[in-house]
C-alpha cells in the first residue's frame, strides 16, 4: 500500500529563511535515504503556514523514522512558531 503524507505547521516569521534551509536539507537527505522526493508549499492566505508533501511512501515506519531523525538533526523545532507543532495526515488511494 502506498501512503501519501501531508504535514503542516506554522513557522515563526523571523525564522522563515532558516526554516526553508532546514526543510531543503531534510528533504534532500530524505530523498537520498528513502527515494521519496518531498514538496514544500506555503498557504496562500497565511504565509506562516507551511506544508510538506511526501507521496508514494511504501515503507511508512522506515520513512517516518528517517524523517524524525533528520528533523532533529537539522534543528527543525527551533524554527516553529511559539505554539506550533507538526500535524501529520496520512492518505492512501482507493
Amino acid at each position: 500500500m502506498l501512503l501519501n503524507f501531508y504535514i503542516y505547521y506554522r513557522v515563526a516569521p523571523t525564522e522563515a529563511a532558516r526554516m526553508r534551509a532546514v526543510v531543503d536539507a531534510v528533504q534532500s537527505a530524505l530523498r537520498r535515504d528513502t527515494g521519496i522526493q518531498g514538496r514544500l508549499l506555503r498557504r496562500d492566505d497565511d504565509p506562516s503556514t507551511w506544508m510538506e508533501i511526501y507521496e508514494g511512501v511504501t515503507d511508512p515506519p522506515r520513512f517516518e523514522a528517517a524523517l524524525e531523525r533528520l528533523l532533529a538533526q537539522h534543528g527543525f523545532d527551533g524554527c516553529l512558531a511559539a505554539d506550533a507543532r507538526r500535524h501529520t495526515e496520512r492518505f492512501t488511494l482507493f
